[in-house]
């Protein structure tokens, strides 16, 4: 089955506010509501916040931008694109993170399977005809698995953070932007302009982005045949691309089906980053309705 997507009739996201000790549940009805603060009492997205977590994000990032160069995503690509290491169903693929922890994340310490559905649920309330939007949600972190040993186990700074292009310069409203001066590729004339190897509109399809969950989850997806709309892979591949979809960087690069798509990513990203809560979602409960949308429409058997 194909979803065909219309052009979105764009729901106002409400960005009203809510003190840490109002939120014991999450405010859905009427338009979402954004909590003040994260689960530990700072603002959202705070890298200069003092915080238990702040020392080990920052040294996160400083490792993930010395390593993440062109070279190194390319043969990444190369060697998940093959689907060779193990199947699963998408569910089975759910469960497997609650033992995954985001190290990269300032918002939110618990397993990632509570934060999947957090966003899922929270799109639901909001968008409730949008049963891909669902679902894109669900799955958009999956990518996480890479972390674990079947998957390879993967280092943390290859698999979660916020990412951008490789093959051209660093924008320097990428996170922590000053450790870029310890990658090689900072100081490669092909690889240190605006435009790098790339050209201006030619499509974020034909970039190459910081290996990590996000493009693995894409590939997976692309390499299934899934029938989500091309606003769900967009949303998929680019959900932790904060300089494009926070900071307008690295417009210039896209072309028109990039511009269209942005439109939704923008709405997923509000609930994706403020529906991270200590709330829990009663997993049994909303369990066979997203069941019912894997069946519905054909996402991926992980390989």
């Amino acid at each position: 089955m194909t979803i065909i997507i219309d052009q979105p009739d764009f729901v106002e996201v409400v960005e009203k506010k809510v003190d840490a000790e109002q939120e014991n549940e999450l405010v859905l009805d009427g338009g979402f509501v954004v909590p003040e603060s994260n689960s530990f009492g700072h603002t959202f997205r705070d890298y200069d916040a003092e915080s238990d977590r702040k020392d080990g994000v920052e040294n996160f990032y400083r490792i993930n931008h010395i390593n993440q160069t062109y070279d190194f995503v390319k043969k990444m690509r190369e060697e998940y694109s093959r689907l060779n290491r193990v199947q699963m169903s998408i569910w089975e693929c759910c469960e497997l993170l609650n033992d995954v922890v985001d190290e990269s994340d300032p918002d939110l310490d618990e397993p990632q399977i509570e934060h999947l559905l957090q966003t899922a649920e929270a799109i639901r309330k909001d968008y409730p005809n949008e049963d891909w939007m669902h679902l894109t949600a669900l799955i958009h972190d999956l990518g996480k698995v890479l972390l674990l040993p079947s998957f390879g186990e993967l280092p943390q700074w290859a698999v979660v953070g916020d990412t951008f292009p490789v093959g051209c310069a660093f924008d320097e409203s990428i996170v922590h932007h000053k450790y870029f001066k310890e990658n090689p590729d900072y100081y490669n004339p092909a690889y240190n302009t605006k435009y790098g190897v790339y050209s201006e509109g030619c499509g974020l399809e034909n970039v190459m982005m910081s290996w990590g969950h996000d493009d693995y989850m894409y590939l997976v997806a692309k390499e299934n045949k899934t029938t989500l709309p091309s606003a769900g892979l967009f949303v998929i591949r680019y959900h932790s691309f904060y300089a494009l979809h926070r900071s307008d960087a690295y417009k210039y690069l896209m072309n028109e089906e990039d511009i269209e798509n942005l439109k939704w990513l923008k709405i997923f990203n509000k609930y994706d980053l403020y529906s991270k809560s200590k709330v829990r979602i009663d997993v049994e409960k909303v369990k066979p309705y997203y069941l019912s949308l894997i069946e519905k429409v054909r996402t991926a058997q992980f390989c």
